[in-house]
């Protein structure tokens, strides 16, 4: 029977190494997390971009690990490969939180000069600037980009434990094992990247911050580029 051909200790292990390989990374889904709640997004959008990312952090191990095989890198090439992908990848994290939060903090700032208290004729009232009837939150401004970002930098962004798991097997030419052992691990790490990414939204829907409000994106960008760091400094 086909089952029974199926390596299933290879199996196993792609799928429990994914699910560990996801939780442990807080950068595999704080991202999603904080821009989620940041800028609004819906269920459907956040998982979507959360997919899209996920996929694009995965397919880009399983192409670099197939060209490594097919000519005829050895496994700790690759692995050393991946190693500085992962560096490249963290550091741009690093940057483009710092340069977001930078942005949300002029964003926060802009909007408390627009909600300024003034007097007039004795009375105290607040209006704001520099506004009209069309004007549109500036969390709108740049959506395409945000996205863009982030995706480059999942792909960027290696599996390294998913190398030698898929090199081993597409090394001794059992490509079907190599394929499937890639996509049980992308599964899982799919799926946990969205439960996770999901349930925290779900739970930040919840806080109201009032006054805090305008400062999300600081703290969206700021918590995003301690992922990063985290990754560099702690190898998470």
């Amino acid at each position: 029977m086909l089952w029974a051909h199926l390596p299933w200790s290879l199996l196993v292990a792609a799928l429990g190494i994914g699910v560990t390989h996801t939780l442990l990374g807080p950068d595999h889904y704080l991202p999603f997390i904080m821009l989620a709640r940041a800028r609004g997004w819906s269920r459907w959008r956040t998982i979507v971009i959360t997919a899209v990312c996920g996929v694009g952090h995965v397919g880009s191990s399983v192409l670099l690990g197939t060209l490594g095989i097919a000519f005829g890198f050895a496994i700790g090439h690759l692995e050393l490969t991946e190693s500085g992908r992962g560096n490249v990848a963290a550091w741009a994290m690093v940057a483009f939180g710092a340069a977001y939060a930078l942005w949300g903090a002029r964003h926060a700032l802009r909007r408390r000069r627009e909600l300024e208290p003034h007097s007039h004729d004795g009375g105290v009232h607040i209006h704001s600037h520099g506004l009209h009837p069309h004007h549109h939150d500036h969390a709108q401004v740049g959506a395409n980009t945000t996205f863009w970002t982030l995706f480059i930098i999942f792909v960027l962004g290696p599996c390294e434990p998913l190398i030698p798991l898929f090199a081993l097997p597409a090394s001794r030419g059992q490509w079907g094992a190599a394929v499937l052992t890639a996509v049980v691990f992308g599964i899982a790490t799919l799926v946990c990247m969205i439960a996770v990414t999901m349930a925290a939204r779900e739970g930040m829907q919840m806080l109201r911050l009032g006054a805090l409000e305008r400062w999300a994106h600081v703290a969206a960008g700021s918590i995003i580029a301690v992922a990063g760091l985290s990754v560099i400094y702690l190898g998470l």
